[in-house]
């Protein structure tokens, strides 16, 4: 599979990327607004299999592209490589939360979620997922973490549940249709302030699911 990673010069995105490089199973496109930066990028992480390019390049001929910028960049993002998409799924990982000095983290108080609202822009089938796990705990080993991916458009969820099976140690599983990203994205929120409260790198695992 040709997976592009749109943002994979962030911290986030980088790990995404490490993660698939480490594997050698997939061509890893690293997309970012600098061309060159990508490309140093994709250098630093080694392997055969991994370049650098703009974002609009990245998508071209991609199987997946994963959004990986930040939240308050995403929209702009997807309509900026919109047209260069197509029809190709776009797989989001971004959560739009909020944090007020003092008191912690809050869920996007919009009532939609930042994929619904992405879906909105592009005419590629849009999934979400990976809200629950930080790319700290992605830098060392795959996290024992089950990874929850939404969507409405069940040939694109089973490729963004294939490439969630490939970053984490634990399970990829389904949580239905594009809106749960309302629910996955606010549980973004719920994790950072277990991390804050407890110093600690919380995870998810589902119980009762074989």
């Amino acid at each position: 599979m040709r997976i592009a990673i749109l943002g994979g010069t962030g911290s986030f995105g980088r790990a995404l990327a490490a993660r698939l490089v480490a594997l050698g199973e997939d061509d890893v496109v690293i997309g970012s607004r600098d061309a060159e930066r990508a490309s140093e990028t994709a250098r630093e992480l080694g392997g055969t299999r991994v370049e650098g390019a703009t974002n609009d390049d990245a998508v071209r001929g991609a199987d997946l592209v994963v959004l990986a910028v930040k939240a308050d960049a995403a929209l702009a993002t997807a309509q900026a490589v919109a047209a260069a998409l197509g029809t190709t799924p776009l797989f989001s990982v971004a959560s739009a939360i909020e944090f007020k000095k003092g008191v912690g983290c809050f869920p996007d108080p919009e009532a939609r979620s930042l994929a619904e609202r992405i879906q909105d822009v592009v005419g590629a089938p849009v999934t979400a997922g990976l809200h629950s796990i930080a790319a700290a705990n992605l830098d060392a080993a795959p996290p024992e973490e089950d990874a929850l991916v939404c969507g409405d458009d069940d040939g694109a969820k089973l490729l963004a549940l294939e490439f969630a099976g490939k970053v984490v140690a634990g399970r990829a599983l389904d949580a239905g249709p594009l809106a749960s990203a309302r629910a996955l994205e606010g549980l973004t929120a719920v994790i950072v302030n277990l991390n804050r409260r407890y110093k600690a790198h919380a995870g998810i695992r589902v119980s009762g699911v074989e």
